[in-house]
């Protein structure tokens, strides 16, 4: 009974290193070096490559349109070649969110609350429609203050972007949130 503790112990681990190495690859969207790896999921190399084939195997298994690819001894998860032509469309395409229209948004989320005649004078005319486009997607509060409205971020601001909320935002969150949208 023991060893039976023992294994399912094992099996436990090895699920949990299994999921903390595919995120890594998932994450980085970039050719790892082992180091990469080691350093990013806090694994040995020998469980690594045991778990890179696991992970080969899994994707194979399932049919999936995810691989991870090897190339010189440099490992990255991406979409199977017959996939690509959808992929380039939607790399090619925008990105959720303009670089002005991420601006505003990253004004609001610093300065929150801001009144919208102040961001108005700070980003122009064009971020009208930034923030109608970001209170149609729920991302801002606008609470009515005299001739303007007082802007703030929603709730769903924070699960959309998937970071904590705090009183306010740090220059890394934001950046970060800007790098999500590139």
């Amino acid at each position: 009974m023991r060893s039976d503790t023992i294994k399912e112990i094992d099996e436990e681990t090895e699920k949990e290193n299994l999921k903390k190495l595919e995120a890594v690859f998932f994450v980085s969207g970039r050719f790892l070096n082992m180091q990469d790896l080691i350093s990013l999921s806090d694994l040995n190399p020998i469980i690594i490559k045991e778990l890179i084939e696991k992970l080969r195997e899994k994707y194979r298994e399932a049919d999936s349109a995810i691989e991870i690819v090897e190339k010189n001894g440099l490992w990255k998860m991406d979409v199977k070649q017959e996939y690509s032509g959808i992929i380039n469309k939607i790399a090619t395409g925008s990105a959720e969110f303009s670089k002005a229209e991420q601006e505003t948004l990253a004004i609001i989320a610093f300065k929150q609350p801001i009144k919208q005649s102040v961001l108005i004078k700070i980003r122009g005319n064009k971020a009208y429609d930034h923030i109608k486009k970001f209170a149609e997607l729920n991302l801002i509060k606008k609470k009515k203050m005299g001739h303007t409205n007082e802007l703030s971020l929603s709730d769903e601001f924070y699960d959309y972007f998937n970071v904590k909320q705090t009183e306010g935002l740090s220059q890394e969150s934001l950046k970060e949130i800007e790098t999500t949208e590139d």
